[in-house]
This record gives C-alpha cells, structure tokens and sequence, in this order.
C-alpha cells in the first residue's frame, strides 16, 4: 500500500512538473514586447539613478559617460552585446549600433534568443 502511495505522489509530481515547464514555455512566448514609451520611462529612471549618485561619480563625469551609464542600466545585457567593447563617444551619433541595441531590448522583453544581434543592421 506505502508503494503505491509513493508511485501516486511520484506520478503526480512528473505531471505537475510537466505542466509547469509547458505553461513557462507557452508564457514566455505570448510576452508582450517593450514599448518605446516603456523604454524612455525606464530610461528617465536610470537617468534620476545616476543624477542621485547611485551609479558612481564616474556616471556624471560626462554627457557621454551618463548616456553610457544609462544604457547599461536600461538593460546590461544589451550594453554588454552592443556598447561594452566600444563604448560611445563625446560627440558620436551611432544609430547602427542605437538600432541593435533597441532591437535586443525587443527581443530581451520578448524572452527570445540573442544571438546575431551585432551586425543585424550594419549596411
């Protein structure tokens, strides 16, 4: 009798187990996907971050050096894929690079694959 209790209990957890990794995998495609006014929002709060001086004096040393804070903070994953390896510049407009990284931001929100971000919009 104990055996088919735990066989039951067993069984019962296989099942919860598979009905959660099916219901995350159905949630995280029907993401919805970050909107431009979502982004500017989070942006001016990265912006307030760094004005207070949560991000260091390094971050108000500079126009440049606040943008490059703020893109990090608005999403480091998409800063390290874009911007790390070459942060912008004084004076630089780089809408490549702004595109790729709104792009990430897109499929960050979405839950999707990052791979070949870099370069999707070179021309």
């Amino acid at each position: 009798m104990v055996f088919f209790a735990n066989c039951r209990e067993k069984f019962l957890l296989v099942i919860l187990a598979v009905f959660l990794l099916c219901s995350t995998e159905i949630q995280a495609k029907s993401r919805v996907p970050i909107t431009d006014t979502e982004i500017r929002e989070k942006k001016n709060e990265c912006y307030s971050d760094i004005q207070s001086g949560m991000w260091g004096e390094q971050c108000q040393s500079s126009k440049v050096a606040t943008e490059n804070c703020a893109l990090r903070c608005l999403s480091p994953i998409c800063y390290e894929l874009i911007y790390e390896s070459d942060p912008l510049e004084e004076g630089e407009k780089d809408f490549t690079r702004s595109s790729e990284y709104k792009y990430c931001m897109h499929k960050v929100s979405l839950g999707e694959n990052l791979d070949g971000i870099r370069g999707t919009f070179d021309m």
